[in-house]
């Protein structure tokens, strides 16, 4: 583990690490633009990180979908270990897709839920989430204060970020996530692999952030906006640098 002296003191204490973990390429430079100093890369065995000087978070464009994504995250957190530098936090970020009207084009969203959507079963009665066949999970909570601090630091909204495998294309299948899911801001693909990954094998916190590139509803390319949910990620990391290199498990 990586440590360090405490000011005046012989006490140490923890250093922050922070692993954040995108889908694809544009997300992982959208990020890294918000910080002064280029990254350098960095290969490990399944993955390749871009290492931000000064402190600044480990990058990783992860792949899409959740089990890429997990499997990014678990080697690259395996690697850390390895070399006696774990992490302390893995960031989920990245576009998604947003529930009008609480998470317009363009917004900010922070989970305080990371919830998989669409693993269980179908059923006469309706879709079965995989906790109530008896086994596995199908939410992970990113720590409260961490949350509140990341809202406040970007004016983001707070609510469940659904995970899918399968993107939303129609109205039908937007109405039947909110059903089930109440009070959900967005949907993306990765959030619940890297959560599975950091939280549930290696024990690190894990956090989603997302910036809403379009509406949840039928597929409408024309109303992406993937350029201005890139730039409101540049911008929210801008702001989250501190918090996120301050903060340290409780």
């Amino acid at each position: 583990m990586v440590l360090q002296a405490e000011e005046g003191r012989g006490l140490t204490t923890p250093a922050s690490r922070v692993l954040v973990a995108t889908a694809v390429p544009a997300e992982r430079d959208a990020v890294a633009r918000a910080f002064p100093e280029p990254p350098a890369e960095v290969d490990l065995p399944g993955a390749v990180l871009h290492r931000l000087p000064d402190g600044g978070p480990d990058l990783l464009a992860a792949g899409v979908g959740p089990a890429r994504a997990a499997a990014s995250v678990s080697a690259a957190l395996t690697a850390a270990a390895l070399d006696g530098t774990p992490y302390t936090l893995v960031v989920s970020a990245g576009v998604a897709g947003g529930f009008l009207p609480a998470a317009p084009v363009g917004s900010l969203v922070v989970a305080d839920a990371i919830t998989v959507a669409d693993l269980g079963a179908e059923s006469a009665d309706g879709f079965l989430p995989v906790t109530e066949l008896g086994f596995g999970t199908v939410t992970h909570r990113p720590p409260e204060d961490l949350v509140r601090q990341c809202a406040a630091a970007t004016g983001a909204a707070t609510g469940a970020v659904l995970t899918v495998s399968t993107v939303t294309g129609t109205a039908a299948r937007a109405e039947a996530l909110r059903r089930r899911h109440p009070g959900v801001l967005a949907e993306a693909m990765e959030g619940f692999g890297v959560a599975e990954a950091a939280a549930a094998l290696h024990g690190t916190p894990v956090l989603e952030i997302r910036a809403v590139s379009n509406p949840v509803g039928p597929r409408d390319r024309a109303a992406w906006r993937i350029g201005d949910a890139l730039a409101a990620l540049t911008t929210a990391f801008g702001k989250l640098a501190p918090v996120l290199k301050s903060w340290k498990p409780a």
